[in-house]
C-alpha cells in the first residue's frame, strides 16, 4: 500500500481495459486519479465506483482544448499533476493497396499526436509540481513491423521516438518519460481474435492488471532513475523467432 501516496495522475483512455485497471491499482496505492475518455458513461461510472480519489473528464485526445480542460480540471480538483498516462489508442489495418489515407491519418492523430498534445498540455503543471512521470503506451508494434498494420506500426514507432525526445527535454525539470510496449493483452476485442494470431512463448495473453503493475512502477518513485526507456510486457513475443520443428 502507498507506493504512489499523494500523487495525482491523469489517464487518457482510462475508462476500461489497461486504463481502467491502472486507475484501480493507482488509487489502491494512494494516488488520486482523473480518468479521461470518450466513453462518458463508463468513465463516469468507474470514477463513481472508485470514490473520492477519482474524477472523470471527457477527453478526445485529438482536441487541444480537451487536453487543456483535462489538465485544468485535474489541478483544480486535486491541486497538482504528477503523472500523465498517455494510454488512449486505437487500431485499424488493411492491405497496403486498400489502406486508405484517412485510416492512416486516424492512427497518427490518436496514437501519436494525441500523446504529443497530452505531454504539451501537462508539462507546465508537472514542472510546477516539481517533476513527475509521463508514461506512453506504445506496443510491441513499436519494436517490430507487422503486415497490414502500417498506420498502427508507424504511430507506435513514432510514439517510441517521441518518448525519447520528451525524456531529454524534460529531464532538467525532473520529469521522466518512458514507453510501455505490451504484446497481446486480454480484452474483449483481443479475445475475439484467433488464439494463434501472435505466438507467445509464455503460452497466454497478458492481463490488463499485469500492464497496470508497470504503470504503477513508472508512476512512483521506485522508477526514479528510469527515463527514455522501453518497458516490454509481451510474454516473450518479440524475443521469439517462429520456427517449425
Amino acid at each position: 500500500m502507498g507506493r504512489v501516496e499523494g500523487k495525482v495522475v491523469l489517464i487518457s483512455g482510462g475508462a476500461r481495459n489497461i486504463g481502467g485497471a491502472s486507475a484501480r491499482l493507482l488509487i489502491a496505492e494512494g494516488a488520486q486519479v482523473v480518468i479521461g475518455d470518450l466513453l462518458d458513461e463508463e468513465g463516469a461510472a468507474l470514477a463513481e465506483e472508485l470514490g473520492d480519489a477519482a474524477r472523470y473528464v471527457h477527453l478526445d485526445v485529438t482536441r487541444e482544448e480537451d487536453w487543456t480542460s483535462a489538465v485544468e480540471h485535474t489541478v483544480a480538483e486535486f491541486g497538482r499533476l504528477d503523472v500523465l498516462f498517455n494510454n488512449a489508442g486505437i487500431f485499424n489495418g488493411g492491405k497496403l493497396q486498400r489502406y486508405r489515407t484517412d485510416q492512416w491519418q486516424q492512427m497518427l492523430d490518436v496514437n501519436l499526436t494525441g500523446a504529443f498534445l497530452g505531454a504539451r498540455a501537462a508539462a507546465d503543471a508537472m514542472i510546477a509540481a516539481g517533476g513527475g512521470s509521463i508514461i506512453n503506451t506504445s506496443s510491441i508494434e513499436g519494436l517490430r513491423g507487422t503486415p497490414w498494420a502500417h498506420g498502427y506500426v508507424a504511430s507506435k514507432w513514432g510514439l517510441r521516438g517521441l518518448t525519447k525526445s520528451l525524456a531529454l527535454e524534460l529531464a532538467p525539470h525532473g520529469i521522466r518519460v518512458n514507453s510501455l510496449h505490451p504484446g497481446r493483452i486480454s480484452t474483449p476485442a483481443t479475445d475475439a481474435m484467433p488464439e494463434d494470431l501472435i505466438p507467445i512463448p509464455l503460452g497466454r495473453p497478458g492481463t490488463c492488471e499485469e500492464v497496470a503493475a508497470f504503470v504503477l512502477f513508472l508512476a512512483g518513485d521506485e522508477s526514479s532513475f528510469a527515463t527514455g526507456a522501453e518497458f516490454v510486457m509481451d510474454g516473450g513475443t518479440v524475443t521469439a523467432i517462429p520456427t517449425k520443428i
